[in-house]
C-alpha cells in the first residue's frame, strides 16, 4: 500500500538573474563519485540551512537566460529511514542480461512504456505532468556548466511512422509500417537544484541528480505521477522498474526490473542491468492506493546511472537511483503545479 507522507512546504523566497551560461560542457552519461553506500551512510546529515541551499535552484529558459531562486522550507517532518544493507561489487550488466527491448506500437504507445521519452542530449526522461518531464540533472548540467545542447534541448516521443502524410514528422518516412520515429518538442525551461550544481557531481551531488523540464506545448499522453519513495523493505518484492533508451540498443526502448540491494536516505543502489542513455529514467513501483481503491504506479526515483566509486583505491561500481524524498517531492511538485497547496501529500 502506498504510505501517506506529510510533505513539507518549499516556497520560492527570492529570484535573481544570473549571467547567460556558456553551454560548453560535454554531456557525460555516467557519473563518477568518490562516495559509496557506506560513505553516504556515515556522512553527517545536512543542516537546515544546507538543505535550503541544496533545494534552491537554477532555471534555464529557452532564450538562454538563467535565474537562481532561493527557497524557504516550512513544517519539516523528521522522517528518516536508517535502513541497513550490505554492499557488494556490482557491474553494469550482471551476468545474464535481463533487459527487455519493447517492440511494436501496441506496447510502445501504451502506458507505462509510453511515459518514457528521449532527450536530445542522449538521456531518457519520464512524463510526469501535461507539460513536464523528469530526468537526471547530469543530462543537462555537469555540475559546473550546462552541457552543449541544453539551450536547444528537445524531448523525443516515439511514434509510429504513418504511411499517409504523418503530421509533425521531421524524420524521413520509411515503407516499413512498424518502424517508429521520434517526434520532438522543444523545452521551454529547465529547473536544476543547486545541490547538484554546488555539489559538482560529487558525494552530496549524487543526492540531487534530478531536473525538471517544461515543454513548450502539452504532449497529450498519459503521464505517471511522482510519489515519495518508501523504504526498500516496503517495495513490492523489494523491486523497482524502469524503461530507458540504452545506448547499446539504439532506437529501442529497454525495460527492466530488479531488486534494490542497498539504500541511503537519498539513494537506491541496485543491480538493474543498464547502459548509458538510460540515465534520467523514472524508477517506478506499483502499489495499492487505499483512498482510490486501485493499483497505482508512481515514480519514486530517477535513475542516475552507473556510478564508479573509489573505495580506498579499488574501483567499485553501482547502479544508482536518486530517491524522491518528502523534500524533493515538495520541490518537484511545486515546479510542476506552481502551488504548494496541491503538494501536501506524497
Amino acid at each position: 500500500t502506498w504510505p501517506s507522507y506529510r510533505v513539507p512546504v518549499i516556497l520560492p523566497q527570492s529570484t535573481l538573474n544570473l549571467d547567460k551560461p556558456q553551454f560548453d560542457a560535454e554531456a557525460r552519461l555516467e557519473v563518477v563519485s568518490p562516495c559509496g553506500p557506506t560513505c553516504h551512510k556515515s556522512s553527517p546529515l545536512p543542516t537546515y540551512e544546507e538543505v535550503k541551499n541544496y533545494l534552491s535552484y537554477e532555471t534555464l529558459y529557452a532564450n538562454g537566460s538563467l535565474t537562481e531562486t532561493e527557497v524557504g522550507i516550512y513544517i519539516l517532518s523528521n522522517s528518516g529511514d536508517g535502513s541497513q544493507g550490505k554492499s557488494r561489487t556490482k557491474r553494469q550488466i550482471y551476468g545474464y542480461d535481463s533487459r527487455f527491448s519493447i517492440f511494436g506500437k501496441d506496447f510502445l504507445l501504451n502506458y507505462p512504456f509510453s511515459t518514457s521519452v528521449k532527450l536530445s542530449t542522449g538521456c531518457t526522461g519520464t512524463l510526469v505532468a501535461e507539460k513536464h518531464v523528469l530526468t537526471a540533472a547530469h543530462c543537462i548540467h555537469d555540475g559546473k556548466s550546462y552541457v552543449k545542447g541544453a539551450q536547444k534541448l528537445r524531448v523525443g516521443f516515439l511514434k509510429p511512422k504513418l504511411k499517409d502524410g504523418s503530421k509533425g514528422a521531421n524524420i524521413t518516412n520509411s515503407a516499413m509500417p512498424e518502424k517508429m520515429k521520434f517526434q520532438w518538442i522543444r523545452v521551454k525551461r529547465t529547473h536544476v537544484p543547486k545541490g547538484w550544481i554546488k555539489g559538482n557531481a560529487n558525494d552530496i551531488g549524487m543526492d540531487y541528480d534530478y531536473a525538471l523540464l517544461e515543454l513548450k506545448k502539452p504532449h497529450k499522453r498519459k503521464f505517471m505521477k511522482i510519489g515519495v519513495s518508501p523504504p526498500a523493505r516496503h517495495l513490492p518484492g523489494g523491486r523497482i522498474h524502469f524503461s530507458g533508451y540504452d545506448n547499446d540498443r539504439p532506437g529501442n526502448l529497454v525495460y527492466r526490473f530488479c531488486d534494490v540491494k542497498d539504500e541511503t536516505y537519498d539513494l537506491l543502489y541496485q543491480q538493474c542491468d543498464a547502459q548509458p542513455g538510460a540515465s534520467g529514467s523514472g524508477v517506478y513501483v506499483r502499489m495499492w492506493k487505499r483512498q482510490n481503491h486501485k493499483w497505482e504506479r508512481k515514480i519514486i526515483g530517477i535513475f542516475s546511472g552507473h556510478q564508479w566509486v573509489d573505495m580506498n583505491g579499488t574501483p567499485q561500481d553501482f547502479n544508482v537511483a536518486v530517491r524522491i524524498t518528502p523534500l524533493k517531492y515538495a520541490q518537484i511538485c511545486y515546479w510542476i503545479k506552481g502551488n504548494y497547496l496541491d503538494c501536501r501529500e506524497g
